[in-house]
């Protein structure tokens, strides 16, 4: 099993994303975190191959892993036998806006 380490602000885009969902209709922020804590499962156990990102941030080793069902991104780096979770980025929202998060 894959130790996981998520930085706060991403933990503060998902919060903040399920309850603009909440507010869209009522359960819907639950789902959204259903599936947040899914994708979280499916990295600490590997049992999903990540998608590696393509310019700068994929040489610095960011990858995502796409919810299902939400236009969000779980991008992630290895740090050592960890992975850190770096952001839960809308599609086509602020495009890289955590790129400044990456440290390797």
């Amino acid at each position: 099993m894959r130790r996981l380490h998520i930085l706060d602000e991403a933990a503060a885009e998902a919060a903040e994303a399920a309850g603009w969902y909440e507010s869209q209709r009522p359960g819907l922020g639950a789902e959204f975190e259903r599936a947040v804590e899914a994708a979280l499962d499916l990295l600490e156990e590997e049992l999903v191959p990540l998608t590696a990102l393509g310019g700068v941030s994929g040489q610095r080793g960011a990858k995502r892993l796409i919810l299902k069902r939400f236009p969000y991104d779980v991008v992630v780096y290895e740090r050592g036998d960890a992975l850190v979770v770096v952001a839960f980025a809308h599609h086509s929202r602020r495009p890289g806006y955590w790129r400044t998060r990456l440290r390797t």
